[in-house]
């Protein structure tokens, strides 16, 4: 109840003057510890503003990254005052020992697959700072990840408009987890030729 509530006045700061700085406070938090994506935002601002939505998706993505440097800081940084309970109250903490040991092995495709999928970016970030994966590595793949997605969604929005909502809203995080799977896929067999 009392994430509909949140999420209810996320999605009604759209509708204000303030919208893009509100979209830029969201994205940048969902990046190291808010529950909701910019996306519940980012939507309705640029359908109601199709002319506007390269700049909608760029607030997102300079927002984005800028908040998953955040995530990064309190992974390196304050792990265990901030980063293990954040974890803990997304569920993911059982996970996070074991996954450290192996995080850094995989850090691009780690922080590539969260950026594109549903899987929660902050989780990555926070991991990235936690497990010291190169600071470099982590901003250049955030940059592309999240470019992809923000600019993605603004193009589709942009020239179909409100037909396409539902398809990203519901089906968009599965498309780009196949297509992150068939990616690595892809890698994997070519590496065994």
């Amino acid at each position: 109840m009392m994430l509909r509530s949140l999420y209810n006045r996320t999605v009604a700061l759209a509708a204000t003057p303030y919208a893009l700085w509100a979209l830029a406070l969201v994205s940048f938090a969902e990046s190291s510890v808010f529950p909701i994506p910019p996306d519940v935002l980012m939507i309705p601002m640029i359908l109601a503003t199709p002319h506007r939505a390269f700049l909608i998706a760029t607030v997102c993505l300079v927002a984005s990254v800028l908040g998953g440097l955040a995530g990064y800081a309190i992974g390196a940084l304050a792990y265990e005052s901030l980063g293990a309970p954040i974890l803990t109250a997304l569920g993911k903490d059982a996970a996070m020992a074991a996954f450290n040991e192996r995080f850094n092995d995989f850090g691009f495709w780690a922080v590539l697959v969260a950026g594109l999928t549903p899987f929660p970016y902050k989780v990555i970030t926070i991991m990235s700072g936690w497990t010291g994966l190169p600071l470099a590595t982590f901003v250049v793949t955030s940059i592309v990840a999240r470019g992809i997605r923000f600019y993605l969604v603004a193009l589709l929005l942009w020239r179909y408009g409100a037909p396409i909502r539902d398809f990203i809203e519901k089906r968009l995080g599965l498309m780009f987890t196949l297509f992150v799977i068939l990616l690595i896929g892809g890698f994997v067999v070519a590496g065994r030729l």
